[in-house]
């Protein structure tokens, strides 16, 4: 087996610099890893269509590192769903969560997500989030004294 760097790290420098206005959701994002990939992915549309920009930023960097993970398990071999649905489509979104679930297939093919890519899954966005959270500390602005 020979070592791959799948750019974690770099990766989650981006999101956090480009997103600063909101990176303290890099802690939440962290928190949510343990409910699922299916609840993580979902949470980009709770800020969806909020009134506050604030919170339509929030939704932004959540579905830009959804998007970051599928980039980067798709240089390992895992096909991630990352369906555009729309928040009033209730069949689109139940359609998401079970092709994360392994139970509808991502494809033509009939392929589906193997139990044992979900970890993979579930395993790299741990560690995404882990370095959006020290990336986070590295950038948070200072409070005024």
């Amino acid at each position: 087996m020979s070592w791959n760097e799948y750019g974690l790290d770099r990766a989650a420098q981006d999101l956090v610099l480009n997103h600063r206005s909101v990176i303290k959701e890099s802690h939440k994002m962290r928190e949510a890893v343990a409910y699922g990939l299916e609840r993580f992915w979902g949470e980009h549309l709770r800020y969806k269509d909020k009134k506050k920009e604030e919170d339509r930023q929030k939704s932004a960097y959540w579905k830009a590192t959804w998007d970051e993970l599928e980039k980067i398990l798709g240089k390992a071999g895992i096909t991630l769903p990352n369906d555009d649905v729309k928040l009033e489509n209730t069949r689109q979104i139940q359609s998401m969560a079970k092709k994360l679930w392994g139970e509808l297939p991502l494809d033509d093919r009939g392929t589906t997500l193997t139990l044992d890519d979900r970890r993979v899954a579930l395993a790299v966005l741990t560690q995404l989030c882990d370095c959006l959270v020290w990336w986070t500390q590295r950038y948070k602005e200072e409070k005024e004294s």
